[in-house]
């Protein structure tokens, strides 16, 4: 059994300007047998991340707190606590907080996340 308390976490400004901590990364736990990567995303009142893809890679976006607005290529719409939103691999994408309070989001990945499938735009 592995378990990550989020409140021990290390937290680094990513390459698409979230603040970010990789909780459950399989390569870095050493766990082979898992096929996706899970980080906590924060993104301060006012601002955005930068547009980025990931490559090859699925993502899930789950908003545990806030609310902003996701753009997925030629669509946006509002998000907030609560919804999963489908980001398709290759697909250009940013996160703005348009809320008070900051915008917490898990970031699920499958594959595995890997800074060579990952562009800034």
């Amino acid at each position: 059994m592995l378990i990550k308390d989020i409140r021990n976490c290390e937290y680094f400004r990513a390459m698409d300007n979230s603040i970010l901590c990789e909780l459950l990364h399989p390569v870095k736990e050493s766990l082979p047998e898992i096929p996706f990567s899970i980080a906590h995303a924060i993104v301060k009142p006012g601002e955005s991340t930068k547009p980025h893809r990931l490559k090859t890679s699925v993502e899930v976006y789950y908003v545990l707190d806030g609310e902003g607005r996701i753009f997925v290529n030629a669509e946006s719409a509002h998000v907030h606590q609560g919804q999963a939103i489908y980001i398709p691999p290759d697909s250009i994408q940013h996160i703005q907080n348009t809320g008070n309070t900051d915008l917490r989001i898990l970031c699920i990945v499958h594959p595995v996340w890997r800074s060579e499938d990952e562009e800034v735009i």
